[in-house]
């Protein structure tokens, strides 16, 4: 299993939300480019970063952050938020971001997913955000109707090999991933399925590794410092 610390920026700053609340956004590092080599310092190999203004927005809004830190971190960048068009997509993989996250865009324009993976392969992974088992869009101001399960499977199908699964109600939060929605989704489908929102400390990192998940998203934990990043990727090696 990979461990992917985070990054979230909002109005430039380096944040974290309690259930994806805006409102609730806490400053947690000075330095986006000094928190990410530290990042590498520890052992990371990847970091999940999202673009919190552009979740919002609809649209690309730091992404000359995102960019620095794929350029000068020596780490590959996982990045969502505001990812809604082939422009977007071809901006930032051309810019030299590794992996890129299409969220809201899954729902509303499914096409953009079979496309984009057309082209792109694995640099594709789609972001499934749900509340009680029903997907959240628009950096999760509005919930669908859509249960998560059926949304994996239809990505599934367009060829998408990597889902990052949040269940919003833990995000931020420390209360321990949701094993349960993580274990049924990584069971439905044959994608690599990725935990965000609720990890702790070493013990969830161990449960996710021992439910056979591909990555976990660490980011309130290791800035709390509940979770030590170096002893987390060491035990999942």
């Amino acid at each position: 299993m990979i461990i992917l610390p985070a990054i979230d920026i909002k109005d430039g700053e380096c944040v974290r939300l309690y259930k994806g609340d805006m409102a609730t956004a806490e400053k947690v590092a000075d330095s986006y480019l000094e928190t990410a080599g530290l990042f590498r310092k520890a052992g990371a190999e990847w970091i999940h970063m999202v673009d919190l203004n552009g979740a919002i927005a609809g649209k690309r809004v730091n992404g000359n952050i995102f960019i620095s830190v794929a350029k000068n971190s020596e780490l590959k960048v996982e990045l969502g938020g505001g990812i809604r068009t082939m422009e977007d997509i071809d901006y930032y993989i051309e810019s030299g971001i590794s992996r890129v996250i299409i969220g809201s865009a899954a729902i509303k324009n499914p096409e953009l997913v079979r496309e984009a993976v057309k082209k792109y392969g694995e640099k594709i992974a789609v972001g499934i955000d749900a509340s009680r088992g029903m997907v959240a869009v628009d950096g999760w101001v509005n919930v669908s109707d859509t249960d998560y399960i059926s949304l994996a499977k239809k990505m599934e199908s367009f060829g998408v090999k990597y889902i990052i699964y949040t269940d919003i109600s833990r995000d931020g939060m420390l209360s321990g991933p949701n094993i349960e929605q993580l274990s049924r989704l990584n069971e439905a489908v044959s994608c690599s399925v990725t935990a965000s929102g609720g990890i702790t400390d070493i013990n969830d990192i161990k449960a996710l590794n021992n439910a056979g998940l591909y990555g976990a998203i660490c980011g309130r934990s290791i800035y709390k410092g509940t979770l030590n990043l170096r002893e987390a990727i060491e035990a999942v090696k």
